[in-house]
């Protein structure tokens, strides 16, 4: 089985590009973020005529998640929020159950600056986040967490540790969240396997950063041990980053 996360930065502008990529890499479970658009605008026709079918959280105009499945198996026992913030507006979690396997789908927040009130909202989601999780290994032995983590784990991750030293994305607080989940038992997928270096997820827009490779690994595939010890291979790929119009994240797959 396949699993792949792309932040598309906008279903409505990149439709083409997803439905393209997914005909080519034809994954089983695809956690998208950043869908930018409320359910009932979601692309369900163009994505059945491919093969696969959705269900969504999402959001108008920022943040949706959805997971997309070629699986026959209906997904069960749905959840979109994290217990103890039911009432937060933003859509950041989706997860459901296929077959044996649980699938959390997240975008979690980027944070803006350091000290900033966005900062704060990050720290407490994640502060929600690792509960759950833990929960939730002590209930699936085959859990994967898929998403825009928006954390950067150490400094292979990033392009220039020095100039982002102390940054949103790479701050000690953000990096101490991430090794709170591999302290759970999940493992980093893409860790699993010797990556060739400068191995980036996403690079900003502007100053030509993906031409230059100035970018960061923040998307993320972890597995509960179950599932790590039958993957066999990740990578990112990078081919949809240099079509016209790309988002600025690329798929990440397992």
């Amino acid at each position: 089985m396949r699993l792949a996360t792309w932040n598309v930065n906008s279903l409505n502008v990149r439709l083409p590009h997803l439905v393209d990529w997914l005909q080519q890499a034809q994954p089983d479970l695809v956690g998208l973020q950043e869908i930018k658009l409320t359910n009932d605008k979601f692309p369900h026709d163009a994505l059945q005529q491919i093969g696969y079918h959705a269900i969504a959280h999402g959001q108008k105009t920022y943040n949706g998640v959805a997971i997309l499945s070629k699986q026959p198996d209906q997904p069960r026992d749905i959840h979109t929020r994290l217990p103890g913030m039911e009432d937060d507006p933003q859509s950041r979690l989706i997860a459901a159950s296929y077959g044996d396997m649980r699938f959390i789908n997240v975008y979690i927040p980027n944070g803006a600056e350091v000290g900033s009130d966005k900062f704060i909202y990050k720290l407490q989601w994640l502060g929600a986040f690792i509960p759950y999780i833990k929960a939730a290994l002590s209930i699936y032995p085959k859990l994967a967490i898929v998403g825009d983590f928006n954390i950067a784990p150490d400094d292979r991750d990033v392009h220039d540790p020095k100039a982002w030293e102390g940054s949103v994305l790479v701050s000690p607080q953000e990096r101490a969240f991430f090794t709170q989940l591999l302290e759970l038992g999940l493992q980093d997928s893409f860790r699993l396997f010797e990556q060739p270096a400068e191995s980036y997820s996403w690079w900003d827009y502007r100053a030509a950063a993906f031409v230059r490779n100035r970018g960061l690994r923040i998307d993320h595939i972890l597995l509960s041990p179950a599932l790590a010890a039958t993957c066999q291979t990740c990578t990112i790929d990078t081919t949809p980053r240099k079509l016209e119009r790309p988002s600025d994240h690329t798929p990440v797959v397992t």
